[in-house]
């Protein structure tokens, strides 16, 4: 399966600027005293994106914040000339070679993702012609974004049942202040986030083409456009991921179980694969992970499939 659940593997994993991953959580226990390890997680609700780093970002990182505006307006550039798409930056964090820039794009489609602006570190320099973004990362941020548009009233069925679950139930979701800081993931939600490939959805490239010649066609044309009869479920994914309420709180199989049987029985939701988390209260400030050994899951392989 095509999928970018980057909070399973170690937060945003940039491979060449990160240098690897540890143990899922971004962070190597063999290197870290289990007490020192516990201070690095804060509780979901408090998270706003504070703590977020990147390996060996520290110098990139004072050298952008510097040149704040400079790194802004290479960024939005970029994002015009190659995707049509104006962006709002939320933060930016230093990297091993630059700073990645996070933004957010509202208008025509809403999703979140980054670009990674180089810097000459030796004569502190912006390298403002030569920003890029990892493969495929915008545009299947752009593809999300499209899903979310053309099957709008299944998405909001969606979304007004897990708002209900967190009124009924104690779990909660993320803070819209750490998608926007720290996020970059394409469509995302404080309750859920989205995985496409345009590459690999044969359903939706046609509607990507159609918007990318022209970002103000109607959300009727781009649904038209739309071949349902090539849609194949394991190439779009909508991962849910709740979090406990209470801090020391172990996640809740009843809980759990609720949400798993109604997706599983719900037919008025988008269509593609679901995976399913529920959390205890924390997220690793580093990486953003939530995910950790005590989550209970329904995932890769045993996933829920609505065709």
């Amino acid at each position: 399966m095509v999928t970018k659940n980057k909070w399973f593997i170690c937060g945003i994993a940039f491979p060449l600027l990160l240098g690897g991953c540890a143990n899922g959580n971004g962070v190597n226990e063999k290197e870290y005293p289990k007490k020192q390890v516990k201070n690095q997680f804060v509780s979901v609700q408090e998270y706003i994106g504070e703590g977020y780093t990147l390996k060996n970002g520290e110098e990139t990182d004072k050298i952008a914040e510097g040149k704040r505006e400079e790194v802004e307006k290479a960024v939005k550039d970029f994002f015009l000339k190659e995707y049509k798409t104006e962006v709002h930056v939320h933060n930016i964090v230093g990297n091993i070679d630059g700073a990645t820039v996070f933004v957010e794009s509202t208008n025509p489609l809403h999703f979140y993702t980054y670009a990674v602006v180089p810097i000459d570190q030796s004569n502190k320099k912006i390298l403002s012609d030569d920003v890029f973004s990892q493969e495929g990362q915008v545009e299947g941020a752009i593809t999300e974004g499209l899903y979310r548009k053309i099957f709008k009233d299944e998405f909001d069925r969606l979304e007004e049942y897990l708002e209900k679950i967190v009124k009924e139930e104690p779990v909660t979701g993320r803070t819209i202040e750490s998608l926007q800081n720290v996020g970059g993931s394409g469509y995302m939600t404080p309750y859920y986030f989205l995985s496409s490939s345009v590459s690999n959805d044969e359903a939706i490239k046609p509607v990507y083409e159609l918007y990318m010649e022209d970002p103000r066609v109607s959300r009727e044309k781009l649904k038209a456009t739309y071949n349902e009869q090539a849609f194949i479920p394991t190439y779009f994914e909508v991962v849910i991921n709740l979090f406990m309420k209470d801090k020391e709180t172990d996640p809740d199989e009843k809980v759990f179980n609720r949400v798993v049987n109604d997706i599983e029985s719900m037919d008025d939701i988008p269509k593609g694969t679901y995976s399913i988390f529920v959390n205890d209260n924390t997220v690793l400030k580093q990486s953003f992970e939530g995910v950790k050994e005590n989550s209970l899951e329904k995932t890769t392989p045993d996933e829920i499939v609505k065709e």
